[in-house]
């Protein structure tokens, strides 16, 4: 039986943006692929810009990593442009928590899925997916532009008080 806790509690809880997550940190973790979500982990959902500090991040594992973007976003010229200026696979419209994209992105990558992180910002959606594949799951504070307005993520808030009320979410 697979308790609430075990569906919701990330292995890691990043205390900064997508950018703070190093390489070594995945490699002690014998992970070998990564599934990024988009909006919000890696751009603003506002924003179609790539940071350089992103693309040199993503220059860093890119040898080390089979990388593939996974986003809920059906915007799919969005998600295209974005993958496209990465230079990597990527699907939209993932309905995540489902399942059945981030399997997609696993089967091409020919990893097991526990040599495969899903890094997100959502707990519903990037923490769950992941989870319920067996991978190793990375949360990760909402990418801000600098020069964006300020903005509240309002529902992960939620989702995070929620889950640490129940006691299933210690981050």
């Amino acid at each position: 039986m697979i308790h609430l806790r075990n569906i919701v509690q990330p292995n890691l809880v990043l205390g900064g943006d997508v950018l703070n997550l190093r390489l070594e940190v995945l490699q002690e973790r014998g992970i070998r692929g990564i599934i990024l979500d988009v909006d919000d982990t890696l751009v603003s959902a506002y924003s179609r810009e790539l940071s350089p500090a992103l693309r040199q991040w993503m220059d860093s594992l890119r040898p080390h990593l089979k990388i593939w973007l996974v986003s809920n976003n059906l915007n799919q010229p969005r998600i295209a442009q974005i993958g496209d200026d990465l230079n990597l696979p990527y699907l939209w419209g993932a309905g995540k928590p489902s399942r059945r994209k981030l399997r997609v992105a696993a089967e091409d990558m020919d990893l097991p899925t526990n040599e495969i992180a899903m890094v997100g910002d959502r707990l519903f959606t990037d923490v769950i997916a992941g989870n319920r594949l067996g991978m190793y799951t990375v949360m990760v504070e909402p990418m801000v532009n600098p020069g964006d307005p300020p903005r509240r993520h309002l529902l992960r808030t939620l989702e995070v008080r929620f889950f640490r009320l129940i006691g299933a979410f210690s981050g």
